[in-house]
C-alpha cells in the first residue's frame, strides 16, 4: 500500500499541471475583456490608462509567456495577484476556504448520516411502504436542483415562518468573532461567545440540508443497494441463525461490509462540494470558494479563476488517495491486491 501512495505522490503534480493548462488557455481565449474589471469600462477609451494596466498585469505579453510566468510562480506558492480584489489569490482563498469548508462539512454529516439512515429503513424493509418513502426522499435529493430548493427553504422557514435566519454566516447585527480558524463555529466558541454560536450554527442549518440532500439521495441509493446484496449473503442468514437481534445483524453485519463501496462516493463528493456549492453559496450568501469563483468568473479573473481550479483539482486528487487508503484499510481483500 505503501509504493501505491508513493506512487500517486509522484503523479500527482503532472495531474495537477495539466489541470492548470487546460484551466489557464480556457480563460485565455475566452472572450471578453478583463481590463473591465481592473481599471472600468470608462477608462478603455483611456490608451495610457490601458497601456499602464496591461503591462501592469501581464497582459501585454504573449500567452506563452503569460503561462510560462505563471507555471514558474505556481511552482513557488505564488497562485498570482487577483485582478478584482487587487490582493494575492492565495491569501483570498485562505480566506474563504474555511467558510466553504464548514458548510461542506456540515453538509456530509446531514447526507451521510441520511442516506445511511433510508438506506438501512429501505433495504430492511424492500418493498415495503417505508421502502417507497426512503426512496423518494433519496430520489428528490438527487434530481430537484439545489438553487429551488435554497429558494424555496428560504421562503418557507426565513420568511414564512422565520423559523431560521436567513443568508449570511451570522446576523448582520452580530459582531463577527476574531478570525482564529476562520470556522464561525469554532471562533465563536474560542471567543467564549455562546450566543454568537447559537447563531453561527442556526445560519448553517439551511444550507447544509440543502446541501446535504443531495448528497443524501446519492448516499441512499449506493448503500441501499449494498445492503441488499450483504442481507442475501450466507454470513448474514447465520448470525441471524444464531440468534442475534435485527439491530445488531442491520449494523454490525450488514452495515460494516454496505459502506465500503460508498467509500469512494463520500470521498468524490467531499471533493466536489468544495467547489461545487456554487448554487448553495450564492443564494444564501456564503463567502466561500463556490461564490469567489462566481465573481471572478464574471469580471474574468483569470488569477483568481485558476486559483479556484487549482484548489478543486487538489481536492480530487487528495480525496482519491485517501479514499484508496481508507478502501483498502476497510478492505482486506484491496490491501492483498495492492
Amino acid at each position: 500500500m505503501l509504493k501505491v501512495v508513493v506512487r500517486r505522490l509522484l503523479v500527482m503534480p503532472f495531474l495537477l499541471l495539466g489541470i492548470v493548462t487546460a484551466t489557464f488557455l480556457l480563460a485565455q481565449f475566452t472572450k471578453g475583456n478583463p481590463l473591465v474589471s481592473i481599471i472600468g469600462a470608462r477608462n478603455l477609451d483611456n490608451a495610457e490608462v490601458v497601456a499602464a494596466a496591461k503591462a501592469r498585469w501581464g497582459l501585454d505579453r504573449s500567452v506563452p509567456e503569460r503561462y510560462a510566468i505563471y507555471v514558474w510562480n505556481l511552482a513557488h506558492g505564488d497562485l498570482g495577484t487577483s485582478f478584482r480584489t487587487k490582493q494575492p489569490v492565495l491569501k483570498d482563498l485562505a480566506q474563504r476556504l474555511p467558510a466553504t469548508l464548514e458548510l461542506v462539512i456540515c453538509a456530509m454529516i446531514v447526507g451521510a448520516a441520511g442516506g445511511i439512515a433510508l438506506a438501512i429503513v429501505s433495504a430492511e424493509f424492500k418493498n415495503s411502504l417505508a421502502d417507497h418513502v426512503a426512496r423518494l426522499v433519496a430520489l428528490m435529493g438527487s434530481c430537484l436542483p439545489v438553487f429551488w430548493l435554497g429558494l424555496i427553504a428560504l421562503f418557507l422557514f426565513s420568511v414564512q415562518t422565520r423559523l431560521l435566519p436567513g443568508p449570511g454566516r451570522l446576523d448582520i447585527r452580530a459582531v463577527a468573532p476574531p478570525v482564529t480558524t476562520g470556522f464561525m463555529l469554532v471562533d465563536t466558541l474560542l471567543a467564549g461567545n455562546v450566543a454568537g454560536f447559537i447563531d453561527a450554527a442556526r445560519h448553517l442549518v439551511l444550507p447544509s440540508l440543502v446541501l446535504g440532500w443531495s448528497v443524501m439521495g446519492i448516499v441512499a441509493r449506493m448503500v441501499r443497494a449494498s445492503m441488499l446484496d450483504v442481507l442475501g449473503q450466507d454470513y448474514i442468514t447465520m448470525a441471524r441463525a444464531k440468534g442475534a437481534g435485527r439491530l445488531r445483524v442491520l449494523v454490525h453485519h450488514a452495515l460494516a461490509n454496505a459502506l465500503i463501496p460508498a467509500l469512494t462516493i463520500l470521498g468524490f463528493t467531499f471533493a466536489y462540494l468544495i467547489t461545487g456549492s456554487v448554487l448553495v453559496e450564492t443564494i444564501f450568501s456564503w463567502p466561500g470558494i463556490g461564490s469567489y469563483a462566481v465573481e471572478a468568473a464574471r469580471s474574468l479573473d483569470y488569477p483568481a479563476i485558476t486559483g479556484v481550479t487549482i484548489i478543486g483539482g487538489l481536492g480530487f486528487l487528495v480525496a482519491n488517495l485517501l479514499t484508496d487508503v481508507a478502501y483498502a484499510a476497510a478492505d482486506p481483500r484491496m490491501r492483498e491486491a495492492t
